[in-house]
């Protein structure tokens, strides 16, 4: 299972621009002009996912059907605001995000198909895709607690609201409050315990903060391990990604709030990196295919490893070092929520003075 938007950039300069797409093969014309009575000659694909992430995946496609994939990589701010200037002009099929805060404002703002597929809805639980079918979660990401095994016994730990206990005062990190994880995060916790605790378990995390927020979450986990706090929430690829290069990194996950902690047992937040049609696909038809071949127990398998993740298909197996992680009850709350509760996500942050 990541950039202050760039929204400088006018809706006119948007629809003017000519895309530039990196090149998994060579350039033709119009995507999807394979001539009269051929496939499409390639599809093209929006992605705020990196290329080094999503590159294995389209190789593989290419492979196994001979279709080629196009893509541009973006924030998703951008990339959105991109399709919405572009309209029916776009050359994107494709728009793949890493939140589904993201995923939410890109259907909202019209700029996504509903896709309607027996197949992904039988590999895609509910919880982790669009009601209307116009995004589907692909890979799951947990945002969890990361400890200092040097510093913390894990017995000390339990929930993500005990982080605001004062116990942890000048002991906690915290990313940015501008990036879309926290966001979401907040937003479930808005959902699951109601505004006014919600903002008093925001409170308390701030005023434990050890130093300011970090701008992402490797520089948090490096953070925990210097000493300079002792426990921390992070996604847990980016401690995949930490722990391949450094084995004995003295920094552990915990996962939270699951039954018996003395919490009521609502699970780890859990997230998603998705895609979606979108609305104005030159070929539909081929993009739902795609849709389609990454629900697929092999591509589920090969989309999450590449990034330490968790596949969204119950029934496929995660990388043996996320294995080596231990089982987790993941919160069931449907990932919607994220992006419905974003603004009220993003004003509570403010008013506590995360920053």
């Amino acid at each position: 299972m990541t950039r202050v938007p760039r929204r400088a950039l006018s809706l006119g300069l948007l629809a003017a621009l000519v895309p530039l797409l990196s090149a998994c093969g060579p350039s033709g014309d119009r995507a999807g002009a394979g001539g009269e009575g051929a496939g499409p000659v390639e599809l093209v694909v929006y992605s705020e996912r990196r290329e080094p992430l999503i590159q294995p995946v389209f190789d593989r496609y290419r492979e196994e059907t001979g279709v080629r994939i196009r893509f541009l990589t973006d924030a998703a701010p951008v990339l959105i605001e991109r399709l919405a200037a572009e309209g029916a002009n776009t050359r994107a099929d494709i728009l793949m995000a890493v939140d589904a805060g993201n995923l939410w404002q890109a259907a909202e703002r019209g700029v996504l198909a509903p896709v309607s597929s027996d197949a992904l809805e039988a590999a895609i639980p509910a919880n982790f895709r669009d009601p209307d079918g116009r995004w589907f979660g692909f890979s799951l990401r947990a945002r969890t607690i990361l400890y200092a095994t040097e510093r913390v016994d894990p017995a000390e730990l339990s929930t993500y609201e005990d982080l605001a206990d004062p116990k942890w005062q000048g002991r906690l990190c915290l990313r940015s409050s501008r990036k879309v994880y926290n966001q979401s995060l907040t937003a479930t916790l808005i959902e699951r315990l109601g505004a006014e605790e919600a903002e008093a378990v925001l409170s308390g995390w701030v005023a434990n903060l050890a130093m300011d927020p970090t701008p992402d979450d490797t520089m948090l986990i490096n953070a925990i391990a210097a000493g300079r706090c002792d426990v921390g929430i992070a996604n847990s690829y980016y401690f995949g990604r930490v722990q391949a290069d450094n084995p004995d990194v003295p920094v552990a996950i915990f996962w939270p709030n699951q039954p018996g902690s003395g919490s009521d047992g609502s699970g780890v937040h859990v997230n998603v990196s998705g895609a979606g049609l979108t609305a104005h696909a030159p070929n539909p038809e081929a993009a739902t295919a795609f849709l389609e071949w990454l629900g697929t127990p092999e591509v589920q398998k090969l989309f999450a490893e590449v990034n330490y993740e968790f596949p969204a298909r119950a029934d496929v197996a995660s990388d043996p070092l996320v294995e080596a992680w231990g089982d987790f009850q993941p919160d069931p709350i449907d990932v919607v929520v994220a992006g419905r509760r974003q603004s009220e996500a993003v004003r509570m942050m403010d008013r506590v003075g995360w920053r």
